[in-house]
C-alpha cells in the first residue's frame, strides 16, 4: 500500500483566521468589548444573578445583556442606572443598556 505525499497546508489558528477577515475581526472586537463591559459591572450584580447574565451584542453604543429568566431581567433592570454610570465612569462608549431574556431552544 503506497501513500502519496500529502500537500502541506499551513494551519491558521482561529484567531489568525479571524484577524485575516475584516468582518470577522470587527465581530471579534465587538465581542471583546462586550465582555469587557460585563467585567466592569460584574461586581454590581448580586452573586445569585451572575450565572444568569451573559454579555450580548454591543452595537451603535447600545449594549445588550442576555439573561436566563424574566425574574432575573426584572432584578437586573433595577440596576441599570448604576451599571450605566459605572460603564461611563470607566470610559465605555455605551449610551444605553437593554436586557433580553433568552428563551429555551434559541
Amino acid at each position: 500500500m503506497s501513500t502519496a505525499p500529502r500537500p502541506h497546508h499551513s494551519m491558521l489558528s482561529l484567531e489568525q483566521a479571524v484577524g485575516a477577515a475584516p468582518t470577522l475581526a470587527a465581530l471579534q472586537e465587538r465581542i471583546k468589548e462586550s465582555r469587557w463591559c460585563l467585567d466592569q459591572v460584574q461586581h454590581l450584580i448580586p452573586s445569585s444573578l451572575r450565572l444568569q447574565v451573559q454579555p450580548g451584542p454591543l452595537q451603535d453604543q447600545e449594549w445588550c445583556l442576555l439573561v436566563k429568566s424574566t425574574a432575573a431581567s426584572t432584578k437586573l433592570r433595577q440596576l441599570l442606572p448604576t451599571l450605566q454610570q459605572t460603564l461611563t465612569q470607566r470610559g465605555a462608549q455605551v449610551n444605553a443598556i437593554r436586557i433580553k431574556v433568552q428563551t429555551s431552544g434559541r
